[in-house]
């Protein structure tokens, strides 16, 4: 699929207002994410995560994904997380703290852009509905960022509302509330696989799946040694 024709909806708002969105809406914030659990289960599935292993999550948000990494890495592995809100920051600790899994986790308030980490230094990083938030500037910046912190043979798992040449009424109308209101509807349509593609994954698994009536992707790619 080429995405030559058709020009991904540009991010308007600044990380520092996505912040501040972020941190009032953590409280809650669980409860208009709902429908997305479906496909962030089935994506941390498909990285087949294995005990003892280094795993990454950009942008946890309430820690639902980081919960069950935790659950798979067991105690001889560890999970890391970073995610630009306190408040969600806040909220992942403390569901953490209940399930007794902070021992396996370490989370850490930044920007993603700038991973904090040495090279070669995890063997899978996760994101879901999270790319899209970035601009599409910003998008290769992000994934050489972590193609840099991926050892070789290294898994990225990405679950991702994807753009499709065929944009149905629900799609336009997803766009255009997406526009109007970016606190609120954040995530925009990306080419998630081609993206992924351009900056020298090699693409393992594709699932596509529809939330909405809004086509949502996941994605399995390696870095190679190349």
């Amino acid at each position: 699929m080429s995405s030559d024709k058709q020009e991904v909806t540009r991010v308007t708002r600044s990380k520092e207002d996505a912040k501040n969105s972020y941190d009032k809406m953590s409280k809650w914030y669980d409860l208009m994410a709902k429908p997305e659990k479906k496909y962030v289960t089935i994506g941390v599935e498909k990285l087949d995560i294995n005990d003892g292993e280094n795993v990454l999550e950009i942008g946890f948000g309430t820690g639902d994904a980081l919960l069950k990494l935790a659950n798979k890495v067991g105690d001889s592995g560890l999970v890391y997380g970073i995610d630009i809100s306190e408040g969600m920051l806040e909220v992942a600790r403390s569901k953490l703290d209940k399930a007794e899994l902070t021992g396996r986790t370490k989370l850490i308030l930044g920007d993603a852009s700038k991973l904090p980490f040495e090279d070669d230094f995890f063997n899978a990083l996760f994101m879901s509905f999270t790319l899209e938030l970035f601009d599409t500037p910003e998008i290769p910046v992000l994934l050489r960022e972590c193609k840099r912190v991926l050892k070789t043979g290294g898994r990225i798992g990405v679950v991702a509302i994807s753009d499709r040449k065929d944009d149905n009424v629900m799609m336009r109308l997803y766009k255009w509330v997406h526009m109007k209101f970016p606190a609120y509807v954040d995530c925009r349509p990306i080419f998630t696989e081609e993206e992924l593609q351009k900056s020298g994954f090699e693409i393992k698994h594709v699932e596509k799946h529809t939330m909405w009536d809004l086509p949502v992707d996941i994605v399995v790619a390696v870095k190679n040694s190349n």
